[in-house]
């Protein structure tokens, strides 16, 4: 009696932090880009960045399938999602591409990843049901992360319009039908 107790006290513990363990998973795998790509490791830290986007797209289903959608859930996943989404492929291509621009390169990574914050900070203080408003971080991210595979076919210059171009698009305030 007492062992079916405590196992059904432990999946219950589990179903509860379900998600919130998703994104956390999402955040790590953020991390471990960073630091795949500060060691010179760039594929790792292209495949790292796409598992972090396929963790994503499953911690709010996770949630609303157990009904443990929180605002503290809300919060983590933005900050998992500023890492992965935003630190990670910024330098990434950083470190392929925009060292090579010098100080407008800095800044364009900077604008990318300061832009992706605000859009995070906007979406979580707006109530949007059924819709985006702007281009969502992850979005933008794992198409900065997949333009890794043309970097030795496309001319390193438009990079210097994709950063700003993404970053445009994020805080945007078109709307986008959420999928």
């Amino acid at each position: 009696m007492f062992l079916l107790h405590m196992v059904d006290s432990t999946i219950k513990k589990v179903k509860s932090h379900a998600a919130n363990l998703i994104t956390i998973c999402n955040m790590s795998f953020g991390g471990a880009s960073i630091m795949a790509t500060l060691n010179e490791a760039y594929s790792y830290s292209v495949l790292f960045i796409f598992i972090a986007a396929f963790l994503d797209r499953y911690d709010g289903k996770v949630a609303r399938k157990f009904n443990q959608e929180s605002e503290l859930g809300k919060q983590l996943d933005s900050m998992g999602d500023i890492i992965s989404f935003g630190v990670a492929p910024a330098l990434l291509m950083y470190e392929n591409i925009m060292t090579d621009f010098g100080m407008a390169g800095m800044i364009l990574t900077i604008l990318y990843i300061a832009t992706g914050a605000f859009r995070l900070a906007r979406f979580n203080i707006t109530d949007t049901k059924g819709y985006f408003i702007g281009l969502p971080i992850t979005a933008a991210g794992t198409f900065l992360t997949f333009s890794y595979f043309f970097t030795t076919i496309v001319e390193p210059q438009s990079y210097l319009f994709l950063f700003p171009f993404l970053s445009f698009l994020m805080i945007s305030t078109f709307k986008l039908k959420k999928v």
